[in-house]
């Protein structure tokens, strides 16, 4: 008996986990290939950088240290919730009554303008916890509404310079981290069952003690994180069955008012994949060269197919550069790029200081 709750105990511990589930493997070594795949596009191109010719009117094509509201502000409002920009230097009052004249009421999500994988994204739900973080986060941040829509999409997109047409190359779904109640265990000892969720136990004993002591009603689903992000325990699907022209025509349409935006993701949240084909939905992030192609984050998608698709996708990137470069697009030299990442990584230490 003994044995057998031993067994039991490291196979929920967090490191068996990670060690068997290639999407939870430190990004340094899931990268790997993909900086081979990388090399090999750039030999091609005889220029390193190349991709960042791809998206000319985005910080380094979309790979680091690009503005969240630049890219938004190139997209269509129509597709787009409530979003204010607020400077580092803003003053509080103004930053309400801009929330005002927006219409814009709890809760919120607040966001780094510059930032990657869900740092600092936080939802706000009252005056007081906005304030906080304006006080404690010294840095350009967004506030946007709480899109309240079921679905939380992530869809790959691209088109080739001077031309409308374009192709969905992969839909991620995101099914947000939750559990259910049996009326006994509390929601800590219910997160403790659940590998996605023992991953994030840790987070939740620093941020959120109260939460873990609650215990909920026999069937009851309680949603633990509202931020669809990988690392906080989302997870991914892949939806590509989705993909048809009826989808590529609407994202088509949205991508041909993106002028200098050629290849990325959309992070999006919609009522249902009709509404989404009809162009009903609301972009959260779009995020450029460095996006990956999120269905592959599937648990039972191949080892081998991810990869796959990965090359497929900087194939895609290639010979869009091949056609920028064409035109007299210039990529980022040695210099400019080591420029951008020494600034971009100073920031992202102030940001985790």
């Amino acid at each position: 008996m003994k044995q057998l709750i031993f067994l039991k105990n490291i196979k929920n511990s967090a490191f068996f986990i990670t060690l068997f589930n290639w999407e939870y493997w430190p990004m340094w070594l899931t990268n790997i290939p993909v900086v081979f795949i990388w090399l090999w596009f750039a030999l091609r191109a005889r220029k390193l950088f190349f991709f960042t010719a791809v998206n000319p009117v985005i910080e380094t094509g979309g790979v680091l240290g690009e503005s969240k509201i630049n890219i938004l502000n190139r997209i269509p409002n129509e597709v787009l919730p409530k979003t204010i920009f607020v400077s580092k230097d803003a003053d509080f009052q103004g930053i309400l009554m801009k929330m005002k004249s927006l219409k814009l009421a709890y809760p919120i999500i607040a966001k780094p303008n510059i930032g990657e994988r869900g740092l600092l994204v936080t939802k706000i739900d009252e005056e007081v916890r906005l304030k906080n973080y304006f006080q404690k986060n010294k840095i350009d941040f967004l506030i946007q509404e709480f899109v309240d829509l079921p679905y939380e999409w992530a869809v790959m997109h691209h088109r080739l310079p001077d031309s409308n047409e374009g192709q969905v190359t992969s839909i991620c779904i995101k099914e947000p981290l939750s559990i259910m109640g049996d009326g006994i265990a509390n929601i800590r000892t219910l997160m403790r069952q659940k590998p996605r969720a023992v991953l994030q136990l840790n987070r939740f004993e620093k941020d959120a003690q109260p939460l873990l002591n609650q215990i909920p009603k026999k069937g009851e689903t309680i949603e633990l994180e509202p931020i669809g992000n990988h690392c906080r325990g989302t997870k991914f699907l892949n939806g590509n069955h989705l993909i048809d022209e009826q989808l590529n025509a609407t994202f088509n349409q949205i991508a041909a008012q993106m002028d200098g935006i050629y290849y990325g993701r959309f992070d999006m949240k919609c009522a249902s994949p009709d509404a989404v084909k009809k162009g009903d939905f609301k972009v959260l992030e779009y995020n450029g060269i460095a996006a990956e192609p999120a269905h592959i984050y599937d648990p039972t998608y191949p080892l081998s197919k991810k990869y796959q698709d990965i090359y497929q996708h900087w194939k895609i990137i290639f010979k869009i550069y091949k056609i920028q470069q064409a035109k007299g697009e210039k990529s980022m030299s040695w210099s400019e790029m080591r420029a951008s990442y020494k600034t971009y990584s100073n920031y992202m230490k102030s940001l985790t200081s």
